[in-house]
């Protein structure tokens, strides 16, 4: 996603048992995985609600527990828990006890389930979601109309959950390893089926369109038009989506990496030309972060861009995107450079999204920066592929201005806690400091390609980001990620000039007495007549300086002047 959501710097917040509950991995999520999800859910325009049911197959672990936690938030309530697909003749029901937004589903089932078996569990479901207050940032539901009146109804639910609009094991850790099914139909009473017929309503969601059951000319009764979307990869709960609207669809392909891509627009009907003139850029974008971050994780799947009432989100392979056809982000440039206004914002960084995020997960969001940073940092890869890297290291750094160091940008692990949105724009900061600390762009480049393939879909902590980071650029960086990752402190440097000597240190850097690796960067410096390199610690150094009293630094590090 992207942020400028903001909470006063020193808000505080007391951890509660629900929060405990949604962020670990406490003893109802520990002893199974989810292998594949299959959710259908009915649509209700006129009476803004929902019903439906999730198939949920999974593997049995270690330490089976005598219940089982499913999230679904308030005001859903539960229909009905079994075993089973909730076919007739394969459903035994189960006993569950919903306390706010947890379902307890209780077994009798250590007798006979063994670890390594897989079974399936149907949860049925129905109510009035959440809607969306300030989406995406504050999602849910939106339920709107489009300028020509007709409606267009979309989810978003990144930080509030994906279990604000269908139960699931509501975690960043465990993904569906087989993919999934997602059915939508439009609830078929008159006043709805009129409003499709009229309105000619798509609904689009992950992955490829399976199957499509449109109501006839004339056709009566309870006839539910229905779309069925599959996705083959492993999807994050929060980029599980629909859209519905009077959209058209452009299909085109282009051949990356890994063979031909297809790529699939689809727009509200009056926007179409200019899509079509808009989303030139994506051929382009998609070469460029293949160049710079390995293939596109999801041929499977393929691209989408579907238009959005709200701003943007980096739905896996559904792409929300609601800038406007502008150039930008929302026809402004965040940086203060004007390099931004080159680009589409929100189609470069949600498309990043997919190679950090969507491909590349965070197991806990304490850790989003590896989604946020790294693709705020595509922003600057798409401007050198499109400007040259001297203006993209200028749009790098322009974003820099917008760092605030309210907190660190880790956040509190196992309370469903992100750290600060410092994780953007010092995020990117922080990637493009280590390609200055690497000093060999192939390299950086190969240990990007390298990450989004060694934990190609796959989720992972920071712990085991920063060792390949490290291993692969073959930079020693234990310091700089304590210090960048786990502080608010921004490193300043203290210097003066006495009898032609240059005298300098780091002040609020981070130390630990415990490692013999003190915390330090490369900073080129420079007078009209003399270029230098120097290594500041906490600790008092100086060098011969015949230059005067003026050092000028250069600006590729996140530091201060004193």
């Amino acid at each position: 996603m992207f942020m400028w959501y903001l909470l006063p710097a020193n808000t505080t917040f007391a951890f509660t048992h629900a929060d405990t509950l949604r962020g670990s991995n406490g003893r109802g999520r520990a002893w199974w995985d989810v292998v594949h999800y299959d959710l259908s859910v009915t649509i209700d325009t006129a009476t803004k609600e929902i019903s439906g049911r999730n198939i949920i197959r999974f593997v049995i672990g270690d330490n089976i527990c005598d219940s089982m936690q499913i999230d679904l938030q308030e005001p859903l309530s539960v229909v009905n828990v079994g075993i089973g697909d909730g076919k007739a003749g394969n459903f035994e029901q189960l006993e569950f006890l919903k306390v706010e937004n947890v379902i307890w589903i209780n077994y009798g089932f250590k007798r006979k389930w063994q670890k390594g078996s897989v079974y399936e569990i149907t949860v049925f479901y129905k109510g009035a979601p959440r809607q969306a207050i300030n989406p995406p940032w504050d999602g849910g539901f939106s339920w709107s109309h489009d300028k020509s009146g007709k409606p267009w109804v979309a989810v978003s639910c990144q930080g509030v959950g994906a279990s604000v609009w269908w139960p699931c094991k509501d975690a960043q850790w465990d993904e569906p390893d087989s993919g999934m099914t997602i059915s939508l139909a439009l609830k078929a009473h008159e006043k709805n089926r009129g409003a499709f017929l009229k309105d000619n309503v798509e609904i689009v969601s992950n992955g490829r369109d399976l199957t499509q059951r449109m109501p006839k000319e004339g056709e009566t009764g309870n006839v539910e038009p229905y779309w069925r979307w599959e996705v083959k990869s492993p999807i994050n709960n929060y980029d599980v989506t629909f859209y519905m609207g009077d959209y058209v669809h452009r299909h085109d392909t282009l051949m990356g990496e890994k063979g031909k891509l297809d790529l699939d627009f689809w727009v509200l009907r009056y926007n179409e030309d200019e899509a079509r003139e808009h989303f030139k850029v994506v051929k382009q974008m998609i070469h460029c972060f293949e160049y710079w971050m390995g293939p596109y994780p999801f041929y499977e799947d393929g691209y989408k861009l579907v238009e959005s009432p709200y701003l943007g989100m980096e739905h896996q392979s559904a792409i929300a995107y609601g800038n406007d056809y502008k150039m930008g982000y929302m026809g402004h440039d965040r940086t203060g450079t004007g390099i931004g206004m080159n680009f589409d914002y929100i189609i470069v960084h949600e498309s990043g999204h997919e190679w950090f995020g969507n491909n590349v997960t965070a197991k806990d969001i304490a850790d989003n920066w590896i989604h946020e940073g790294i693709t705020t940092y595509s922003e600057t890869l798409f401007t050198e592929c499109l400007l040259g890297k001297q203006k993209a290291t200028a749009y790098c750094i322009g974003e820099w201005n917008n760092i605030r160091n309210d907190k660190p940008i880790i956040g509190e692990y196992g309370v469903n806690e992100e750290g600060s949105n410092d994780m953007y724009d010092k995020g990117t900061a922080i990637m493009h400091m280590i390609r200055q600390l690497t000093n060999d762009d192939e390299k950086f480049r190969q240990m990007l390609r390298g990450l989004s393939s060694a934990f190609y879909h796959k989720t992972i902590t920071t712990a085991e980001a920063e060792k390949y980071i490290a291993d692969h650029t073959g930079v020693e960086l234990t310091a700089f990620f304590q210090q960048y990752l786990r502080t608010d402190m921004i490193p300043e440097v203290e210097y003066y000039v006495k009898d032609a000597e240059l005298y300098y240190k780091f002040n609020n850097v981070f130390s630990d007495a415990s490692t013999n690796r003190p915390f330090t960067l490369p900073l080129k410096i420079r007078s009209e007549k003399v270029t230098a390199t120097i290594s500041p610690t906490s600790e008092w150094q100086h060098i011969k300086w015949k230059c005067g009293h003026t050092v000028d630094f250069a600006n590729n590090f996140l530091i201060k002047i004193k």
